[in-house]
């Protein structure tokens, strides 16, 4: 049997797989890693090293593997340390490969942005994994990177304070400029034909991924205004992106409550954002009239598209299908970023300001970086060219330390991702306390 390879891609041949493969054949460290394309079609594998101009590159194995055979999935699972896994729907194909990660114990991301997925593979997987070790990280990309590394930040804000304060209200201004990826209109076509109706209402519940339940905010609001001292208010609409976002959100703060409230150590009580918790997002606009303008228009259109079959053929037809993306120009010329603000549940409040930006289409350009440092968190330690996924693991979270299971992308990388973001050149951090003078303190 030949050596592992420390990464093997899934969906390689996509649009999003090709993106990935592009970004970690030119990365910094690409000299002290190892990985591999998997494809169902070794010609179309073939073709894809020649347009990227990789066929000379003998270190580049090829992995052939169907997601729908069982023993081809085990075997191509059984040959890497981490599987990074771009073939969606996963509703449809992403639980076996979940499944023979978790069973041989072998790490794994992907870019799933699909609650009843999410929910199936932690009940079917999260404690089997937590045995052998596998760590398992969905929403690993746009979905939803961006709004779990802004809770993460504003809480690590308030416990770095001389008092550590628990988190109140977090909530979350999101603006992009991007193409819509063909992968999620897959992905939402699937939620109304293929999961069951029960499947899909639970996962739309808050905290319906959390092992602990928190406090709720109102849903499906036509208008958000939230106030920021010292400045304009942050106003916004419904945003698309928000039931996933909000859902992965709500896991990473139920597995760090349930750590806390069984673990001791210092660290499990400062990684906890507090009992009180609640998140919501949206997407920010310049006025009240445009959020609600928006969002009227976007319900009207999700209402047809929900209840009108004809309606989601045309969508088919006329946007973006998998496989397909934007050119390489468009994609240079996106960007995305995600305002925070956060308030302690101390009295009187103090307030976090935390925002993340991305140069790049968020959907496609920025995805790939993000689920590519992600799978790499987990092959080196911080600030370190040398492979070594046993020191990588170690400076990891408290959660993905000492067991592993079904995580969340701060709770399984945490710092060492926001870390390699930074290092890419494509993303900046910021979080900081806001309208308070910390002398008083």
């Amino acid at each position: 049997m030949s050596p592992k390879t420390d990464l093997l891609v899934l969906g390689a041949t996509g649009f999003t797989g090709r993106l990935i493969i592009q970004y970690l054949s030119h990365h910094p460290q690409r000299d002290a890693f190892t990985f591999a394309i998997g494809a169902r079609s070794p010609t179309k594998a073939k073709a894809l090293l020649q347009e990227l101009d990789l066929h000379r590159d003998s270190s580049i194995v090829f992995v052939q593997v169907d997601v729908t055979k069982k023993a081809e999935v085990e075997n191509a699972v059984k040959s890497t340390r981490v599987v990074i896994n771009t073939v969606g729907p996963y509703w449809r194909w992403g639980t076996p490969v979940v499944g023979a990660c978790a069973k041989a114990g072998v790490h794994y991301v992907d870019l799933a942005g699909e609650v009843p997925f999410l929910r199936r593979i932690i009940y079917r997987y999260g404690y089997l994994a937590s045995k052998t070790g596998s760590i398992i990280v969905p929403c690993c990309g746009y979905d939803a990177i961006p709004s779990d590394v802004c809770a993460y930040l504003s809480n690590k804000t308030l416990k770095n304070l001389p008092s550590p304060l628990d988190v109140g209200s977090s909530m979350t201004s999101h603006r992009l400029k991007g193409g819509v990826s063909g992968g999620t209109i897959s992905s939402a076509i699937t939620m109304l034909e293929v999961v069951p109706k029960k499947e899909v209402e639970n996962s739309v519940t808050d905290y319906s991924t959390s092992p602990v339940l928190g406090r709720k905010l109102p849903r499906w609001r036509f208008f958000y205004k939230v106030p920021v001292p010292g400045a304009h208010p942050l106003i916004g609409g419904f945003f698309f992106m928000e039931p996933t976002n909000k859902a992965l959100v709500q896991r990473s703060f139920g597995l760090l409550e349930l750590q806390a409230r069984t673990s001791k150590s210092k660290e499990a009580q400062l990684a906890r954002y507090g009992p009180d918790f609640a998140y919501d997002e949206f997407l920010g606009m310049p006025n009240a009239f445009a959020a609600v303008s928006y969002t009227l228009v976007y319900m009207t259109g999700l209402m047809l598209f929900f209840s009108l079959r004809p309606v989601r053929w045309l969508v088919q037809k006329f946007l973006p299908k998998p496989g397909e993306g934007p050119s390489e120009e468009a994609m240079q010329k996106g960007f995305m970023s995600a305002t925070n603000i956060t308030q302690s549940t101390s009295e009187p409040p103090v307030h976090v300001k935390t925002v993340m930006k991305g140069r790049g289409d968020p959907g496609y350009l920025l995805t790939a970086i993000m689920i590519s440092e992600a799978a790499l968190s987990l092959i080196f330690p911080p600030d370190s060219d040398k492979n070594s996924p046993e020191a990588a693991r170690a400076a990891l979270p408290l959660l993905a330390r000492e067991s592993g299971g079904i995580l969340t992308p701060m709770t399984a990388f945490g710092d060492v991702l926001i870390k390699r973001l930074e290092a890419s050149g494509r993303f900046e951090f910021s979080s900081s306390v806001i309208g308070r003078d910390l002398k008083e303190d």
